[in-house]
């Protein structure tokens, strides 16, 4: 796959900017560049205001950047079918990330555009009368939100776009100098933040808007990042170097008591947000849109010129979500015989625009360990079954094909829906495995075509957890397409996903307060971190749905699974805990960096290879040093800057010139 890199000048004003249509929709309205006279009216901060919920698609379902937030982690590796983009980052031996490489660009050339539509409608917007306060603040949110994205993958970062600190330019500039990561923060994002949760409503004005509680949300992560990087536990080095210090004399401690506190209040009062009743609601297709979901990059199935994509197709770029892509196999070359002989095969799981198919690219391939260690409970948590597809059911009929039957693991029919590759919960040791692939008349012929083993008295196919590869591996239910213009059919499967992308939640307020609470925080009778982290697992004890299973199961194991949380909670069960919650969605490789925690959750892992036959798990080795805590600047960006050599070799981060 050919990659997409970008050349951007800081200070240029560009992006897809909207109008608003009515009280609760965005309807956008293209716009090449902002002049500050558009802000001075409110019509012209309606527009930015709009284009800054836009922007969101650029970084949000863009499957690129999603790559550089899991690959190289111990949740994902590059899978079969993978390119450079994604075998640099996994930092295993077979690529490297380099300032030209590094799909963190993506950050780079959407977050600055959107800072300084942020800053116009700040600056110029507050002087129109008919503008709220609830207008400027929603600015304010998206400038810290998107300085926070940047001070977190690339360091500091500059405030001056070419006139002045956080100050709107309309005039390109090809010269830059770096804020350190303190005035980063206590310049741009905590200002901003502070001054949003005073002035933002309680309710959203438009459907996925901001709030006062979206807010407190990036405001407690901010600070808690920021408790972490003045902490500095690992002598990770930080640049431009700063010493680690707070400029209004904080400490680290202080700032944790701060998450906390802020936590705490979104938590108390939560406005129109709540936790979902279990797991599997949270990530329904049909329940988009919920009150968990706080803020996300919005799509929809309804217009083409809403979702910003084709509703058929799809060029695999933003402002397209087509991120769960990647991280689906191609289960299209699952094999079963139209006959009992097995004269004829027949792709029996077809390509569908369903939750648990869609697009299949064979990009990014979870590693074992997921399956072994973190989510070691597949009985009593709900969280397995409801983030992964497991069960691969036969659809050849939705295809338009007569079969009734095909005939399949041990030469068994198997129907419409039945299950016809099954990834097992545990290793079983009577699995059969194929030996080659040449020719029928051999006992050991791979009659799934995809390796997978059987079973004795078994119709499905299939393979255990230490047989998972980077071939085939259960799929991301979560993320996975939904439509509902599918008929009978299988509906418009290369189409990107139509689904919003979500990026907070509002189970997140209980992760961040108990982290805090566990570097040192004071914490009120009734949240301690092991109360917190409770209200995540009892819910995840509850189910109404068994996913994988296609059918009902409504059992209450909220009980057991608090029963089963450690009296002491650690940082480490809480990055475990993260990662059974938000297995997938990009949150990651940011945990780990916050909390200097990479190396030892992603050192090593094991995956089988990538050929049909492989089935025997290989330990693989990184090699992941101090300096890939931060991202490198773009190339292009380096590029542009009329600046001595020197000059541009300062500006890089350390260890990528």
């Amino acid at each position: 796959m050919k990659r997409k890199h970008f050349k951007l000048y800081l200070g240029i004003a560009f992006l897809a900017s909207s109008l608003l249509a009515c009280s609760d929709i965005l309807e956008e309205q293209p716009r090449s560049i902002y002049e500050p006279g558009f802000f001075t009216t409110e019509k012209g901060v309606n527009g930015g205001l709009s284009s800054l919920y836009a922007h969101l698609r650029y970084i949000y379902g863009q499957g690129y950047y999603y790559n550089t937030t899991l690959t190289g982690t111990d949740e994902y590796t590059y899978a079969q079918s993978a390119d450079a983009n994604f075998k640099d980052m996994d930092l295993s031996g077979v690529g490297s990330i380099t300032p030209s490489s590094s799909r963190a660009d993506v950050v780079w050339g959407a977050a600055f555009p959107n800072i300084n539509t942020a800053s116009g409608i700040i600056e110029n917007g507050e002087a129109v009368e008919s503008v709220s306060d609830a207008l400027i603040a929603e600015a304010r949110f998206f400038r810290a939100f998107d300085y926070f994205l940047l001070v977190q993958t690339f360091g500091g970062v500059p405030l001056d776009l070419g006139a002045g600190e956080l100050k709107f330019n309309n005039s390109p500039v090809r010269v830059s100098v770096r804020n350190t990561v303190p005035e980063v923060y206590t310049k741009a994002i905590f200002p901003d933040l502070l001054r949003a949760i005073e002035d933002l409503p309680a309710e959203p004005r438009v459907t996925g808007g901001v709030t006062k509680n979206v807010a407190r949300l990036f405001l407690s992560k901010a600070y808690l990042t920021y408790a972490w990087w003045l902490e500095n536990p690992n002598n990770v080095p930080t640049y431009p170097e700063a010493a680690r210090q707070d400029p209004d004399g904080h400490n680290a401690a202080w700032y944790h008591q701060q998450a906390y506190d802020i936590a705490l209040d979104g938590i108390t009062n939560p406005g129109p947000y709540a936790l979902q009743e279990t797991f599997y609601d949270l990530h329904a297709g049909a329940n988009d849109r919920n009150s968990e979901m706080m803020l996300y990059a919005d799509h929809t199935e309804d217009s083409e010129f809403y979702n910003a994509s084709s509703l058929s197709w799809s060029n695999g770029a933003a402002p397209e979500n087509f991120a769960a892509w990647f991280v689906t196999w191609n289960y299209t070359n699952i094999w079963s015989a139209k006959d009992a002989a097995r004269t004829e095969d027949v792709s029996s799981v077809r390509r569908e625009a369903a939750q648990a198919y869609g697009r299949p690219w064979t990009r990014m391939a979870p590693t074992i360990g997921v399956f072994t260690n973190t989510f070691a409970d597949k009985t009593l948590d709900s969280r397995y079954d409801a983030t992964f597809v497991t069960a691969f059911r036969g659809n050849w009929k939705k295809d338009g094909d007569a079969e009734d039957v095909l005939y399949n693991a041990n030469g068994l029919p198997v129907s419409n829906g039945d299950a016809i590759l099954s990834f097992l919960d545990e290793d079983n040791a009577a699995v059969v495995y194929p030996t080659q692939t040449e020719t029928k008349d051999n006992p050991g012929f791979d009659y799934s075509n995809v390796g997978a083993g059987t079973l004795a008295g078994r119709a499905d196919f299939v393979i255990e957890p230490s047989a998972i590869s980077r071939l085939r591996y259960p799929g991301l239910w979560k993320l996975g397409t939904y439509r509902t213009d599918s008929g009978d059919g299988l509906g418009q499967p290369n189409g990107a996903l139509t689904r919003p992308f979500y990026i907070a939640k509002f189970s997140e307020f209980y992760f961040i307060a108990a982290e805090a609470a566990v570097k040192g925080a004071t914490t009120e009778a009734g949240y301690s971190a092991r109360d917190l982290i409770n209200v995540i697992r009892a819910r995840a004890g509850k189910w109404n749905w068994d996913n994988n299973g296609n059918a009902p199961k409504v059992e209450d194991n909220s009980a057991a699974m608090v029963a089963a949380t450690p009296a002491e909670i650690t940082i480490d069960y809480i990055l475990e805990e993260r990662s059974r919650e938000y297995f997938g969605e990009g949150y990651r490789w940011y945990d780990l960096i916050r909390t200097q925690k990479w190396e030892e959750f992603a050192g090593s892992y094991q995956i089988a290879g990538a050929g049909r036959l492989d089935n025997e798990a290989q330990t693989i080795t990184r090699t992941i040093e101090k300096y890939h805590y931060l991202r490198p600047i773009p190339q292009g960006q380096i590029d542009g800057l009329e600046m001595t050599d020197v000059e541009k070799a300062a500006y890089q981060n350390p260890g990528y010139n």
